[in-house]
């Protein structure tokens, strides 16, 4: 089996952590740096959540890298209200001993890149802040790169923090236009991957997949959450990274049931985790995307021009659908076998 060098870059998180822990099941994930941005939760939050759960999931040798504090424009905005207060719902890590890395998250972007031309897959699955500084201090990062997956934007969906945009890019809507018109000049073969709500939104856990997670992890006594549970139940495993799995997934779902989605949880960052891995999990369609920057109405929405009326070459490949049932059998085996170890 190949394998695919990343650089991770996250805002830890519940699916952030359920993606990283996706990567490490993965015998042919690479993890060459994990960088830390703030959106869920702020950034020292993220740090420390990456720091503390790559080290329960057995992975501390991975770097794990401080980006900036704030957005390219204005104040950062978090929220604890979807993921908890320390980003991973009812669960509560033990911190790290270990410390973040000297460089910061831009730097380590630029120099894992250029220590590796052409080989290393990028993968965003929070605000592209530490990228649109990385691509300052090195433009050349659309060419460097093998390719760059993100989990962000809605184009025909509704968006999920205003009507019309996703959170990822609502939070650093100026870093996400700066990455879009950068990645322009990356050769077709090398055109981002975007994992958008249209797509991740079918990504529905439920209560069954969670069962099923545990039993293949061989997890006593068997995980049964249920919407009839009291708010805030833990898990009673002892199995400890599944348990800081599940508290943080029920604190998620009672989130999505309180938001009238039902008791599930959208699992949108590890479909793009999967994704970077293998491509042909998502059914693509290129597009020229943009990001809305100065609407009243539509800040943060992103556009993507799909019949080339805007006369520009085609800048992403879109993900567009799926099957929910085979990633989640996927992930099933994959984090189940791990845990099992």
């Amino acid at each position: 089996m190949s394998t695919v060098p990343l650089i991770l870059d996250v805002d830890t998180g519940i699916d952030d952590a359920l993606a990283l822990l996706y990567l490490v099941s993965s015998p042919e994930a690479e993890i060459l740096t994990v960088a830390s941005t703030g959106g869920n939760v702020p950034t020292a939050q993220v740090a420390a959540n990456n720091l503390a759960w790559l080290d329960l999931c057995g992975r501390p040798d991975v770097e794990v890298t401080l980006g900036s504090e704030v957005p390219l424009v204005g104040e950062l905005r978090t929220t604890e209200d979807t993921h908890g207060p320390q980003g991973l719902g009812y669960a509560e890590l033990a911190p790290s001993t270990r410390s973040l890395a000297h460089r910061d998250s831009a730097t380590a972007w630029v120099e894992v890149a250029r220590a590796r031309p052409g080989e290393v897959v990028g993968l965003v699955t929070g605000p592209l802040t530490n990228l649109a500084l990385a691509l300052r201090l090195e433009p050349e990062l659309p060419t460097l790169l093998r390719r760059l997956v993100v989990m962000g934007g809605a184009f025909n969906h509704p968006g999920n923090t205003t009507p019309k945009s996703e959170w990822n890019v609502s939070v650093d809507p100026e870093a996400a236009k700066a990455v879009f018109d950068a990645f322009s000049a990356a050769p077709p073969e090398r055109r981002p991957l975007v994992c958008p709500l249209d797509v991740t939104e079918t990504l529905e856990m439920t209560p069954e997949h969670v069962r099923r997670l545990a039993e293949a992890a061989g997890s006593l006594p068997a995980e049964l959450l249920s919407e009839d549970d009291p708010v805030g139940r833990r898990s009673r495993t002892g199995n400890p990274v599944l348990r800081v799995l599940v508290d943080a997934i029920r604190f998620y779902m009672e989130f999505h049931r309180e938001h009238g989605h039902g008791y599930i949880a959208h699992m949108h960052d590890p479909f793009a985790a999967a994704v970077a891995l293998d491509p042909t999990l998502a059914r693509t369609r290129r597009a020229t995307v943009d990001v809305e920057l100065t609407g009243t109405l539509t800040r943060g929405c992103t556009v993507a021009d799909w019949s080339g009326m805007w006369g520009r070459p085609a800048n992403a490949d879109v993900a567009v659908s799926t099957d929910p049932d085979a990633f989640f059998d996927l992930l099933i085996e994959r984090v189940g076998a791990h845990l099992c170890l």
